[in-house]
């Protein structure tokens, strides 16, 4: 016999704490990190060009946070060669990239600018009455109430918004206000 073939490996139960806990962070740190960031990096596009954001948003927003727990575990598992980077010098400039980067959108977002142009112009036209949209839209409210009831929703008056007549129906106000877009 080898010895490879007489090796006889300790049953999990006899592992220490702190070998079990090393055995965690070995085998779960980074591949959990980067399954995890897969996911909020291609949930965070999606919502990015508003590719179905009903369907995104949640997933995003919840499995980000849990993204932090195999993140953590990923640092204490790397933890001397971040400490590495720090003692060269090649840690600091990243970080304080990142954070300048971010802090123009905390600035807009405290002081409520929220989304884009684009985006903030169509939360507005989802806002106002039927009656204020039909010119925008090159009709009538008329006609926006009768192309809204063909579809199904429950459109009852011009005075309505696309908000109110979609939220009955448990849609988006953009999703109406699209589906009303004329076609060029």
């Amino acid at each position: 016999m080898t010895t490879s073939e007489t090796t006889i490996e300790k049953p999990a139960a006899s592992l220490s704490p702190g070998a079990t806990w090393s055995k965690l962070l070995n085998r779960l740190a980074t591949p959990l990190t980067a399954g995890l960031f897969t996911v909020s990096a291609i949930s965070g596009t999606a919502l990015f060009f508003r590719w179905a954001p009903g369907a995104f948003h949640t997933m995003h927003v919840w499995l980000s946070m849990v993204l932090l727990a195999p993140f953590l575990l990923h640092v204490l598992k790397n933890w001397q060669s971040l400490m590495g980077y720090a003692k060269r010098g090649t840690l600091i400039v990243p970080l304080a990239v990142c954070l300048i980067v971010a802090l123009p959108f905390v600035y807009a977002g405290l002081n409520g600018a929220r989304g884009s142009p684009s985006s903030r112009a169509v939360r507005l036209m989802t806002q106002v009455p039927l009656s204020n949209l039909a010119p925008v839209l090159k009709s009538t409210p008329e006609a926006l109430l009768a192309a809204l009831r063909k579809q199904g929703y429950g459109a009852d008056s011009a005075s309505d918004t696309l908000e109110k007549i979609a939220a009955a129906s448990g849609k988006q106000g953009p999703e109406l206000l699209f589906a009303l877009l004329p076609l060029r």
